[in-house]
Parts: C-alpha cells; sequence; structure tokens
C-alpha cells in the first residue's frame, strides 16, 4: 500500500493513565475511502484509540499520522481535517434542529455561499426537512444520530471518524444510518468507525478486532472467519441455556451464549451433535434444535480472547 493511498497509520501507538494501560503499542494503515471498523467490548480502548488521532489526547508512545498531519505536533490541523461524531450526541440539546447546523457551521468556518447548501443537505441526508424548528432534545434517536453525522460532516472533511455511533438506537435506524456512511465512503471519505456491536462489523471494508487495549486479529470480515475459525460452529436451542452452558463446559466444550441460544466451536459438526445432544438430555436439559452455522464475527471474537 502506497503512502500516498493511506489515510490512517500508527505504528507502537499506547496511551497509559498512570499504571493502567489502556491502549498497548497498537499499529494500523487505512486506505483512503475504506470504511475502517474499530471492534471490541467495552473497555477495550476504542475510544482512548479515536481521541488520540483526532488529536484531543497525546499518546504516551508511539507514533501515528492522520491525512499526512502528525498526531503528536499537528493536532490543531488534523481537528481542520477530519469529522468527528464522539459516543453521545454532540449536539446542543436545548437548541433547534436548525440552530444546531448553524451553530457548526460557525465552528467549521464555512464560507457564507455554501452555509445554504450544506444545510440543505443535512436536512435531506437527515430526514429532517420538516422538523427543522424542533428542539434537539425532542427528537427521535435515530433523528438525532443522523442530524449529530450531518453536523460532523458539514465542511466536508476527508476523513471521518464515529465513536460508538449507533449506541442505543433501534436496529432500522442503525441499518439507516450505515447507509449514510456507505453513500459517504463512495464519495471518497474515509470512515473510521468503533462499534462493539459484533453484527455490525461486517458492513466494513476492514477491520481491526481489539481486546484489552491490543488488536487481536485484523482484516476483512470473511477473512477473519477464515483464518481464526478452523473447527465448525453449532448453534444450539435449549429450554435451560445457563444450566446447558455449565454442562459444556464440564464436559470440556468450548461453548457461549448468543441472546437465548449457544454457540459451541467443535472439531466436526457431524460428530459432536449427537455426543452434545446426549450430554444434554441425560442432564434433563430439552435440546430443541442444534445445527451447524456459518461462523459470526462474534464467533471469532469469542474464540480469540479465550486463546489471547
Amino acid at each position: 500500500m502506497a503512502d500516498n493511498d493511506i489515510a490512517v497509520k500508527v505504528e507502537g501507538l499506547s496511551r497509559r493513565f498512570g499504571d493502567f494501560v489502556a491502549v498497548d503499542t497498537i499499529s494500523l494503515s487505512i486506505k483512503k475511502g475504506e470504511v475502517f471498523g474499530f471492534l471490541g467490548p467495552n473497555g477495550a480502548g476504542k475510544s482512548t484509540t479515536i481521541k488520540m488521532l483526532c488529536g484531543l489526547l497525546l499518546p504516551s508512545a508511539g507514533r501515528g499520522f492522520v491525512g499526512g498531519y502528525d498526531i503528536m505536533r499537528q493536532s490543531e490541523e488534523i481537528k481542520k481535517h477530519i469529522g468527528y461524531m464522539s459516543q453521545r450526541f454532540s449536539l446542543y440539546e436545548d437548541l433547534t434542529v436548525e440552530e444546531n447546523i448553524n451553530f457548526f457551521s460557525g465552528i467549521y468556518s464555512i464560507p457564507a455561499e455554501k452555509k445554504r447548501e450544506r444545510k440543505q443537505w443535512v436536512f435531506e441526508i437527515a430526514g429532517i426537512g420538516d422538523r427543522r424548528k424542533t428542539v434537539t432534545k425532542n427528537l427521535p434517536g435515530g433523528f438525532k444520530q443522523r442530524l449529530a453525522l450531518g453536523c460532523a460532516v458539514l465542511h466536508e472533511p476527508s476523513i471521518l471518524f464515529l465513536d460508538e455511533p449507533t449506541s442505543g438506537v433501534d436496529p432500522m435506524s442503525r441499518r439507516n444510518f450505515w447507509n449514510l456512511i456507505y453513500g459517504m465512503s463512495k464519495a471518497g471519505t474515509t470512515v473510521f468507525v468503533t462499534t462493539h456491536y459484533m453484527d455490525e462489523a461486517d458492513y466494513c471494508d476492514r477491520l481491526s478486532l481489539i481486546y484489552r487495549g491490543k488488536i487481536i486479529a485484523e482484516g476483512a470480515p470473511n477473512e477473519l472467519k477464515q483464518q481464526h475459525m478452523k473447527w465448525d460452529v453449532l448453534e444450539i436451542e435449549v429450554d435451560k441455556s445457563v444450566e446447558a452452558l455449565e454442562v459444556l463446559y464440564k464436559s470440556g466444550v468450548e461453548a457461549a451464549i448468543f441472546g437465548s441460544l449457544i454457540h459451541a466451536t467443535v472439531e466436526s459438526a457431524d460428530a459432536a451433535m449427537p455426543v452434545i445432544t446426549a450430554l444434554l438430555q441425560q442432564s434433563g436439559i430439552l435440546v430443541r434444535r442444534i445445527e451447524k452455522i456459518v461462523p459470526s464475527l462474534e464467533d471469532v471474537f469469542v474464540t480469540l480472547i479465550e486463546v489471547s
């Protein structure tokens, strides 16, 4: 990957808070126009990383460049060329929709001749043209989310950082939001998005999995599934999930609860299904369904953290 094709590059990046290591010597490169996912549970180091890349927090060690600017020495330049949407909606709740857009237009020093055009663009992408006089705190979560995104990119940045942007909104709003992200990526914007929703990782071109401050895997979603899931995955539906999980653990079967279901990692699905069925039934657990499934990225993540 040639340097002029890279939007973000970091090497050995670390951040300590006293004795606590929040981010531990991570390295990554993100191509221009790519949707890059940073996937991990809460507390893994995602937000700390994004704050360092946005020039909001100095690293303790390592080096990095965002849009060609040094994160150690040129943080103010970085802020001029990026869009940033924080975990919590970065809007002023007591202002109307239109007042928020006007405020951020001023913050980003958008020329007077472009303000009207950009404001109209936000109304359209957020679908809130008929709510321009609505006080922002009265908007539904999905509309707030799209308004926050629109305000973050009013100045048409080449790189967009989104920190847990879909946290706390309904599935339909999440899908609509990702459609907006795709549109921006197709127009050439580089998107760096953090999330703890494993299903969202499939929307990304490439992603890094981070756990306890360290990157434990990186690649395209399908590559990660192929490289790190050598065994089969069984999905099991039972009447007593917690008890079933305990039985499987005691029998040496790697398993985890996924909602109301159990996913078990086995060497051979065909060989394991009758054995597991018999094992659970002998323990007084009703097995409603057991079948081999295509591994999800959550399966990959669980497998990786168990060996890390």
